[in-house]
């Protein structure tokens, strides 16, 4: 299952757990990624709080945590390949792994459809 939220970031849930990554308008958006500042392995994260910083040629921005959960692992390629956000960001740009602790924050979030429209507003 795939959901987005209205700060560009996307989940792809499995049973209780939650790959996370940022969504192509976003990377799009951003520019050149140069640096992911990623959460700890462990940490606890509440969802709409910061969970992550990713940095391009433009500016640094704060990516918000879409669910309340543990973090059970992150993406250590982007520490030598933050630039692959922007060339895969729905695949191997992922941020990090997490552990849900309220599955049913889903219920709030986006389909795939859904966001296509929300981001077609924005434009």
């Amino acid at each position: 299952m795939l959901r987005y939220t209205r700060d560009h970031e996307w989940v792809r849930v499995d049973g209780d757990t939650a790959v996370v990554g940022i969504s192509d308008y976003a990377q799009e958006a951003l520019g050149d990624i140069v640096f992911a500042d990623l959460p700890a392995v462990g940490k606890v994260l509440e969802r709409g709080g910061i969970a992550a910083v990713v940095e391009s040629t433009k500016a640094a921005n704060e990516i918000y945590a879409p669910l309340s959960g543990t973090v059970i692992n992150i993406n250590t390629i982007l520490d030598g390949e933050p630039q692959r956000i922007n060339a895969d960001a729905m695949g191997g740009g992922w941020l990090y792994l997490l552990r849900l602790s309220d599955p049913a924050e889903l219920d709030d979030m986006m389909d795939e459809d859904s966001y296509a429209r929300y981001v077609a507003g924005q434009s």
